[in-house]
């Protein structure tokens, strides 16, 4: 026992924080394994036990997922922000055993059955509202494991599973790779006309340290790769630039195609393996959303009620780049760089002209005293845990009382070796432990903004501050639950198609000028946001929102119709994506551009069948923020209702009922077409 003893996977199961200093890709497997062999040997006793009840079945159900997080969880967490050649293979290979495991557990009939007898006692009543609903989600679960399939199916099911996980990996992988496998370095001047000074000093830097010789380095990262097609005046380096990104993971050893192909191949034979009629069927038996004609119609009527609005932005700028740019038609590398262009002329505002306003320390701050102010709590920095980078930052979360009720890690800046994007993921769940001690909700919050450069501070865009409140809505969510069994804890048991209404509630409060005001102070003179950058800000923030709403929504109906009409057959997987465009479509891209290959939501992240998630929970935040903007902004009543009706139930509740207990009735499209700006006279109930 005296290798796994020492291992600092297995001694952070019970320490306060995962040992992230101390971890090493040689301690992982060892530590999966030990803790294995102790779950199959729990399970082996559990599925024995005559007349189960919660205390002797579900609570010790509960301490095995809750252990095998704590050593799984740190692993997939240093994937993503630390990736490494040494841990790579290793976390393929510890994504294979943890697969195995989920499905075994889902596919073990003797505990299948056992906790089909707890639900069946006559005291289940008795139980409280979340034990109930943790019981019923684990029966749905099991059926959605295949625990009823039986002899070959069973096998082939388990099988699927493993693979799909593997693929999943390669998938995220190769879009990695390839997003690091490109750069271009500029040594002339000339190339690099129209870029603001940040952007400059921020891709000077990134050359410095790549260890070349002077000039800048563009990569395919968002922070580098966004504002060169906004600003660069040398269209066929954006266009250079603009070819490589939707080309990424598409081509060579990298090429996700044969991988989305079998993905989709093997969730559809799963699907059919447990009964459905298809993939989406699947995904939609533990979300919101009744089926797949009430997600396509939802997505169909915001559809047509942005379309004309899109059609007049989309003539504008084709209006606008060849008479006032003299661009001779419109190429998609021109988009960026002509909405920009329109933008300043529209409103006289651009993204680089607010950062200096935006400086990552009063960014932060002003957060922390929104959430202060509305719930009644106080954020306070620690610098004594471990950490896996010397940028990352951790927070405790203390409420009206001084008690800590919560923590979070926040680790803002992109880098090598760190995936793109930004998430909020769980460290720890908050969960009532068989002794009585109660754990506390740990929160990862990630994100890829441009790190300080030189002397100055970090400084972010409006459109990553509102990124960054995103994600601290999610925060929110999984650290002020205040329920306590594990499996309902947080934004555990929430539908996918709500799990991003707390992020997408609190985007609204960057674009108030009380808000703004607490994070708006220029990094030299400290300053705040004069009204006429605000009103001008406010001015261009439905700029080409019509265009915006359509191209999620394009993402959005081609993934659910990928994964309920697609036949391989009938056609290729760009065939249905050029199918979608001709439908919802204002700008088609052109035909070399692969954009599925990089579609990692659905493809290597959770959202498979579920994209429509994003515009349906924004359905649902708009009309909670409306209440908001009728009670007062800063409305601590407002604002505790909020949180003891929605943020704080985690699973525990149906979603349905938890909004309209704070609403007062059924969730509107009106908000959102009115914060789109493409309000309509009549709103539909959804």
């Amino acid at each position: 026992m005296n290798e796994t003893s020492s291992n600092p996977i297995l001694k952070g199961i019970t320490a306060e924080l995962p040992l992230f200093d101390q971890i090493r890709p040689e301690h992982v497997l060892p530590a999966i394994d030990a803790e294995l062999t102790r779950a199959r040997e729990t399970v082996a006793r559990l599925t024995e036990i005559a007349a189960p009840d919660w205390d002797s079945l579900m609570m010790p159900l509960e301490e095995i997922e809750e252990r095998l997080s704590r050593v799984w969880g740190p692993v997939g967490h240093l994937n993503a922000v630390c990736d490494s050649e040494e841990l790579r293979p290793i976390y393929q290979q510890g994504v294979a055993k943890m697969t195995e495991w989920s499905s075994e557990l889902g596919q073990n009939e003797a505990l299948y059955s056992a906790i089909r007898k707890v639900r069946e006692r006559d005291d289940f009543s008795l139980l409280s509202e979340e034990r109930r609903q943790v019981i019923e989600h684990a029966l749905r679960d099991f059926k959605l494991s295949g625990a009823e399939l039986e002899g070959e199916d069973r096998e082939q099911f388990k099988a699927i599973q493993i693979r799909l996980s593997e693929l999943s990996t390669t998938f995220e992988q190769h879009v990695m790779d390839a997003t690091r496998a490109f750069e271009l370095h500029i040594t002339d001047k000339a190339d690099v006309a129209g870029l603001p000074e940040s952007v400059l000093a921020a891709a000077a830097q990134r050359a410095e340290q790549a260890g070349k010789q002077g000039g800048w380095l563009i990569t395919l990262d968002a922070p580098s790769y966004i504002p060169f097609m906004q600003y660069a005046e040398n269209r066929a380096l954006r266009e250079t630039m603009y070819r490589e990104y939707v080309t990424r993971a598409s081509s060579g050893k990298l090429d996700n195609s044969p991988v989305i192909d079998e993905i989709l191949r093997l969730r559809a034979e799963a699907a059919e393996l447990l009964g459905f009629s298809h993939y989406a069927a699947k995904s939609l038996a533990s979300k919101m959303a009744a089926d797949v004609d009430a997600v396509t119609g939802f997505l169909r009527e915001l559809a047509e009620k942005s379309r004309p609005a899109a059609e007049n932005d989309m003539a504008e700028l084709k209006a606008f780049a060849a008479g006032e740019l003299g661009l001779k038609g419109l190429h998609a590398w021109d988009i960026a760089y002509a909405s920009e262009k329109l933008r300043l002329k529209k409103y006289a505002i651009s993204q680089e002209e607010l950062k200096p306003y935006f400086p990552e320390k009063s960014v932060v701050a002003g957060m922390f005293g929104l959430v202060e102010k509305l719930y009644g709590l106080s954020i306070r920095e620690r610098e004594d845990v471990p950490k896996w980078h010397k940028d990352v930052r951790f927070f405790e979360l203390f409420d009206g009382q001084n008690e800590k009720i919560a923590a979070f890690y926040l680790d803002p800046y992109a880098r090598a070796h760190k995936r793109g994007g930004a998430w909020m993921d769980e460290c720890i769940v908050r969960w009532r432990k068989a002794d009585g001690s109660l754990q506390l909700p740990v929160a990862y919050l990630v994100c890829n903004f441009d790190a300080p450069v030189g002397s100055r501070p970090a400084l972010w865009t409006h459109d990553e501050v509102t990124t960054l409140f995103h994600e601290f809505g999610h925060g929110l969510h999984h650290m002020l639950t205040t329920v306590s069994e594990l499996g309902v804890s947080g934004i555990r048991g929430v539908p996918w198609d709500a799990v991003e209404l707390p992020s997408q509630f609190m985007e609204n409060f960057c674009w108030e000028r009380q808000v703004v005001d607490l994070f708006a102070h220029h990094f030299e003179t400290g300053e705040g946001l004069p009204d006429a950058m605000f009103n001008k800000m406010l001015a261009a923030k439905n700029f080409q929102s019509a265009m915006m709403m359509l191209r999620q929504i394009e993402f959005a109906l081609f993934d659910v119709l990928l994964h309920s009409e697609y036949e391989p057959e009938k056609g290729s997987v760009q065939t249905l994506l050029d199918r979608v465009r001709g439908e919802v479509a204002v700008l088609i891209p052109p035909a070399f551009n692969k954009f599925q290959n990089g579609f990692s939501h659905i493809f290597a992240g959770g959202y498979a069948a579920g994209y429509y998630s994003y515009k349906w929970a924004e359905v649902l935040s708009a009309d909670v923020y409306a209440t908001f903007e009728e009670e007062g902004i800063l409305n601590s009543d407002t604002a505790a209702r909020l949180r003891r009706e929605l943020l704080s139930i985690g699973g525990s509740r149906e979603i349905m009922d938890a909004f309209a207990a704070f609403r007062g009735r059924k969730p509107s499209v009106d908000a959102l077409l009115r914060h789109s700006g493409l309000a309509t006279e009549t709103g539909d109930e959804k």
